[in-house]
């Protein structure tokens, strides 16, 4: 048996045998996803794809073509990627005129007393459950990006 051969064999049993819940998404599907998403762009300019649930954390990709609202998650922190596009996501402060809209969700008009930070492509981000955070577009600008909710 040569050499190429016998390292092939040893290869696909490791190929074979992926754990339940393992998920792999390539830069290159995230990108696509990016693409395929804004003819979805609802009336509040997003629109949300779910990609994966895996019981306690979950996994949606996110394409805006405008601000959103401001947003808090009592028990779930974000883990965001932006995959393409730019804005700036505003932190910490005070949600103003804050409604719960579903449970451990509550989402308002705008945050007070936050602090600005410019997001982009590569960019990754970590937001604590309880934190308001706001992503904000210039006009005519978006942003795509991937978003890990993992329950705390």
């Amino acid at each position: 048996m040569t050499s190429k051969l016998m390292g092939l064999l040893l290869v696909l049993p490791l190929v074979a045998a992926e754990p339940n819940g393992y998920t792999y998404w390539s830069a290159t599907d995230l990108k696509g996803m990016a693409k395929t998403m804004a003819p979805k762009v609802n009336a509040q300019k997003v629109a949300l794809d779910n990609l994966a649930d895996f019981g306690a954390d979950h996994a949606m990709m996110v394409h805006r073509e405008g601000s959103g609202q401001a947003e808090l998650h009592e028990t779930e922190a974000d883990v965001i990627m932006v995959v393409s596009g730019a804005g700036t996501i505003v932190v910490g402060g005070t949600m103003q005129g804050g409604k719960t809209t579903a449970p451990n969700e509550v989402r308002g008009p705008s945050i007070d007393g936050g602090t600005p930070q410019k997001i982009a492509a590569g960019d990754i981000l970590h937001i604590p459950p309880k934190i308001p955070h706001q992503v904000m577009l210039e006009p005519g600008t978006q942003i795509t990006y991937f978003t890990l909710k993992v329950k705390e």
